[in-house]
């Protein structure tokens, strides 16, 4: 069944989220902010610890300055919001950003009003451990909610869309940059574990938005493609899908299977193809995420 087939409004009821996925959307993404700013006040800030963005660029004008750190981010965010609405589409997308966006501005004014500014520890490896876990966990529930923080994230998609700069790219240009001005800022020392925080920030953002569960993918070129599937299918009771290809050095047609599974079915699948077929060629990769039967429900998450 393909969705562009389907009447108007059936497709509209298939693809528009219901409203409770609305309302747990918005809890996630103000959920997520608020981790993110207790990351920034109580790690991050106090330490001089820059992870890049507009957050980072607010850091290093209020160290000269003392303006508000959250009220700067939200004016270097306006100019941002509109390049994403005109450049980026996805009005849905944009409205939860601003969201989070102003959310995270709000927070961030409010904590360094009235709660302690001076950090829970002097420790900076401490500091850069904790602020970049909680602020990967609070970055990745926002992300879960199809939202960003705003920033560098909108600046990164924008480089890509206009000038073909991979996102990557554009994250290591944008950030990169407020890192190095940091470090003539504060210190070097301060940036190279600003670096760190960052990528444990990003590491930590991944997991919380796709989760835990990494499966494996198993491909099967076999003499024997009827019986390996039987076997699969009957012993570990897992879907295998079959088709043609071609080895390039025997001009022979084969068959290959292709297989998701469990990290602890792997073993018996190796045992299962060796007993069946002990020519087989085995490729086994890593799945970040696998929807569906057997594995988890496929949502619009």
């Amino acid at each position: 069944m393909v969705i562009r087939q389907l009447p108007g409004r059936v497709r509209a009821r298939l693809i528009t989220p219901t409203n409770l996925e609305i309302v747990r959307d918005y809890m996630l993404i103000a959920v997520g902010t608020a981790v993110m700013v207790v990351a920034m006040h109580f790690f991050f800030i106090p330490n001089k610890l820059v992870v890049g963005g507009v957050s980072g660029a607010a850091q290093i004008i209020n160290s000269y300055t003392g303006w508000p750190i959250g009220t700067m981010v939200f004016i270097f965010n306006v100019p941002l919001f509109i390049l994403g609405w005109r450049y980026l589409g996805g009005k849905r997308f944009l409205i939860r950003t601003v969201f989070s966006a102003t959310l995270y501005s709000v927070l961030l004014d409010t904590f360094q009003l009235f709660l302690p500014t001076q950090g829970i520890t002097q420790d900076l490896l401490l500091n850069t451990l904790y602020g970049g876990i909680l602020g990967g966990l609070g970055g990745g529930l926002v992300l879960r909610a199809k939202a960003t923080g705003g920033g560098t994230d909108i600046l990164a998609r924008f480089l890509d869309k206009k000038f073909g700069i991979p996102i990557s790219q554009g994250y290591l240009y944008t950030d990169g940059l407020i890192v190095f001005i940091a470090g003539m800022a504060f210190g070097w020392e301060y940036a190279l574990y600003a670096i760190i925080g960052l990528y444990v920030w990003s590491i930590v953002a991944e997991v919380a938005m796709t989760g835990l569960n990494v499966e494996r993918v198993v491909t099967i070129i076999t003499n024997e493609p009827e019986m390996v599937a039987r076997q699969i299918i009957a012993q570990l009771e897992r879907g295998v899908t079959a088709w043609e290809g071609q080895g390039m050095y025997t001009g022979q047609p084969r068959k290959m299977l292709l297989c998701a599974a469990s990290r602890g079915e792997i073993g018996q699948i190796k045992a299962l193809v060796y007993e069946t077929d002990p020519t087989a060629f085995v490729i086994i990769g890593q799945a970040h995420e696998v929807l569906g039967e057997g594995f988890r429900r496929l949502t619009n998450e």
